[in-house]
């Protein structure tokens, strides 16, 4: 089981990244959640198997269409065992 958090930055509020991740992430089984921040990025938190969560920090790298991802910071967690994906703030 892997965990990762990422912060995503650049034009990625009012677009739909956080529906597009939470998409992305439910059709990959993974759990976690993703939000927006106040100073305008987006955090997410993906749990599960490698490939799955690689492809979700690579997806956040590109963004859904409309957004533009400048930087994205990832680190490494342990796991938590989170069950379920869900967007929140």
């Amino acid at each position: 089981m892997e965990r990762r958090r990422v912060v995503v930055h650049g034009f990625v509020q009012g677009v739909g990244f956080r529906f597009a991740v939470e998409r992305a992430a439910r059709s990959r089984g993974l759990a976690g959640w993703v939000r927006n921040r106040p100073d305008g990025s987006v955090e997410a938190v993906f749990e599960g198997q490698r490939e799955d969560v690689e492809a979700l920090v690579a997806f956040c790298r590109q963004g859904p269409r409309g957004a533009m991802v400048e930087r994205v910071d990832v680190v490494e967690e342990s796991a938590e065992g989170l069950a379920g994906f869900r967007v929140t703030g």
